[in-house]
This record gives C-alpha cells, structure tokens and sequence, in this order.
C-alpha cells in the first residue's frame, strides 16, 4: 500500500456553510504530510471525516485501505488522534488515564502496564504518574495526550498541534519522536498545526487550506518555487560604501528594494555596514555582487535566504479576506 490516506471530491457541509470543499488529496505511507491553514479552514473537519467520526455530504476518503464510514471501529483501531484539547479525566491520575485508554484501544492487560509506565518515562512523566491530572500544567497534559495517542502503537498518527503548551525541551523532544516514528518505524503522521517553523522542519510535504479547499499540496521548497519568486538577501561591506550601494543598486536589473541594516562587526579597514535586499531571483545576485566589485566596492558577505514555508504561507494567502467569526467552522 502507497497510500496511507486518499480521498476524492470530500465534501461536508454545516448548514450552509461548506467545511470541506472538495478534497482530493493523496497522503503517503511514512510520510510526515503537514496540514496547514488558519482557524475555520477545515482541518479538524477533515480529521474526523477521515476517521470516519463524521459522514461526508460528497465524495469518498480511504484510510489505511479502509472507507472510515463503513469500517470506523476497524479503522479507529490502528489510528491515533491527539486533538486540540487534551480531554483527559482530571479526577484520575496519569497512569489511571493510561491504563483507561490501554484497555479502550484493546491493548492486552498483560502488555498495558509495561507500555504505560514506558510512555510515561519517555515523556518525563513518572514522577508525577499516580498524581491527579487536575495539578498538571498544560505542558504535562499535553504530554500525557500524546503518551495516549502512541498506547496501541498506531500505523497512522493525525497530530492537531502536537507541541502546544511545550516547553521548548519536551517540543524538541517531541519532534523528535514524529521523526523517529516516520523515519525509523515506518508511520504516517498527518500534522495540523499553525506552526509554520515545525511543519517546515518536520514535514516532507504539506497541504495548504483556505476556507475548506485545498490550495496547494508538495514539498516546502516546490511550493516556495512555485509561489514565491522573491528573495531576501543580506549583504556586509565597508560602512563608508553604504550610500553608494545603494545608489549603485538603484540602477540594478531585479532588485525590488535596499535597506541599510546596523551591523557590529570590523571589517580590515574600518567598521561593516550591511544592506538588507530584496531581488524578484537568486539569478539577478551574480550581477548585483559584479557591478559592486566593479566600482570598488567590497563584499565580505553575501547571505541568500531562501523563502521559507511561512513565505509560502502568506503569499498564498495574500489578499484573501479573513473569514469573519461566523465562518469559523471546525
């Protein structure tokens, strides 16, 4: 099986208001697949059609081989589903938690208590295991969620804003282990998140959606490719040479804008400046770089920084209006 997820034209409505417009989209098998989009644009929706939680007005989903409306319970068994609330019992304890869960998923009782207290160790969690979770902090709930999500070892991980609520050393941890699942252990991830530096640095490909429709789907650097034709560029001279930089580049073919940027470095001869730039492609840089040598101005650096994902993100989406509180739908 290549495919981990596929649907075709998926549709749900609420009301009069489209959730999920006609989704067609191919999800790999061990592929950390990132869907982004702002609050309302369908993510949660798509979650539970996909575990077969809600029924679709049109089109058709397969996960794991499987149609989650006709085989939800089979399909339900070997997914795992972290949602944005962490909907743990406060009036039990972690392990209890666990061990509710171990039992739910089917996890035989002789394996549940070895796996339960193996996830509670890995996410820092045993020392506070047989306290109530209504003392956890946010973090440590969020960590307990995932330790559930992980029990019944699943094929297929939907992850809706895994690292909320993280401290920076269990957020890395937690990357960590998305990675390891995908790499090492064969596991689809499905990522939501509105964090555009962790699906750029976890994901293999992402899907972008506005408003319930898909807008874009391939890897982060096809979609800055694709999307994102300018290119910010920093580069350091001599202080003394900033103004007639600029005026040099003024006459440029390619540059959008220059901006002298403070710089706290030496140069051999006296202090550095630095000019922040903006050209429409990396091609136009080799010309800039030349036309400076040229006139006898020197470069000691020269940085390109390719677009990111939140790039990407935001030319997507310019222009587009937000959708007012009405049209939020989840």
């Amino acid at each position: 099986m290549s495919a981990a997820i596929i649907t075709h034209n998926l549709t749900r409505r609420f009301g009069d208001k489209i959730a999920v417009d006609g989704l067609t989209l191919e999800v790999r098998v061990g592929e950390v697949f990132g869907f982004l989009g702002h609050n309302g644009a369908g993510k949660t929706t798509t979650v539970r059609l996909l575990n077969g939680v809600l029924e679709p007005h049109a089109g058709k989903a397969y996960v794991l081989g499987l149609d989650p409306l006709a085989d939800g319970p089979a399909l339900r068994a070997r997914t795992g589903v972290l949602t944005e609330s962490a909907a743990l019992d406060a009036r039990l304890s972690g392990r209890e938690n666990l061990l509710v869960y171990a039992d739910l998923f089917g996890v035989p009782q002789r394996q549940s208590d070895s796996r339960v207290s193996e996830l509670l160790d890995f996410f820092g969690l045993s020392d506070s295991a047989d306290l109530k979770v209504a003392a956890y902090s946010t973090g440590m709930r969020q960590r307990l969620a995932l330790a559930r999500t992980l029990l019944h070892d699943p094929e297929l991980l939907f992850l809706d804003e895994p690292t909320a609520g993280l401290d920076p050393l269990a957020a890395r941890q937690t990357h960590r282990l998305i990675a390891a699942l995908a790499r090492q252990k064969g596991r689809t991830v499905f990522l939501c998140t509105h964090n555009l530096v962790e699906a750029q640095r976890l994901c293999d490909r992402v899907g972008v959606m506005e408003r319930g429709r898909l807008v874009a789907v391939g890897t982060p650097t096809e979609l800055a490719a694709r999307y994102v034709q300018q290119v910010q560029v920093e580069i350091e001279i001599a202080a003394e040479h900033i103004e007639a930089a600029i005026e040099l580049l003024s006459h440029a073919s390619g540059l959008l804008t220059a901006r002298p940027q403070p710089s706290a470095d030496q140069a051999p001869g006296g202090p550095l400046g630095a000019l922040s730039l903006r050209v429409t492609g990396r091609e136009a840089i080799p010309d800039m770089l030349a036309l400076l040598t040229r006139h006898g101005v020197r470069v000691y650096r020269l940085t390109p920084h390719e677009p990111s994902l939140e790039d990407v993100y935001f030319a997507l989406h310019a222009g587009a209006a937000e959708p007012s509180q009405q049209e939020h739908t989840r």
